[in-house]
């Protein structure tokens, strides 16, 4: 597995190969259909999350793809409220089918890291909020 682009199909007349990059945005899409999602984080090494509207749709996915097979791993928040488990089994279903719906790779992993929870800001009180956006 590797992340440049792989002979994924010969045709007689030539190659189809699939980028990394293309399964990301699949990924990512994929993931932010999901209700109870509010958004990417940056993963391990970003530090900072881009909520949803934002145009860099690959943010918060890192996959590995091999021949035949690719794995996923996806950095989110999740919106308070929502039962964790549930959403990251949700997610992980929706990519899994977006990816092999679109690329006919097998997809043998699809990893959630849940990086933070997103509260909404109208059910907050002005004195609840700290200067991170979190409750206190």
């Amino acid at each position: 597995m590797g992340t440049m682009p792989t002979e994924f199909e010969r045709t007689e007349i030539g190659e189809i190969q699939i980028a990394p990059e293309v399964i990301e945005v699949i990924a990512g899409l994929a993931t932010v259909e999901v209700k109870g999602v509010a958004g990417m984080s940056g993963g391990f090494a970003g530090g900072f999350a881009e909520l949803l509207g934002r145009k860099n749709l690959s943010k918060g996915v890192k996959v590995e793809v091999g021949q035949r097979e690719a794995a996923v791993d996806v950095s989110v928040i999740i919106e308070y409220g929502n039962r964790l488990p549930e959403v990251a089994s949700l997610i992980q279903h929706n990519v899994k089918r977006s990816i092999e719906n679109m690329t006919g790779l097998s997809v043998v992993e699809v990893n959630v890291h849940i990086h933070d929870v997103q509260f909404k800001n109208a059910e907050r009180t002005p004195e609840e909020n700290d200067l991170t956006g979190r409750v206190k």
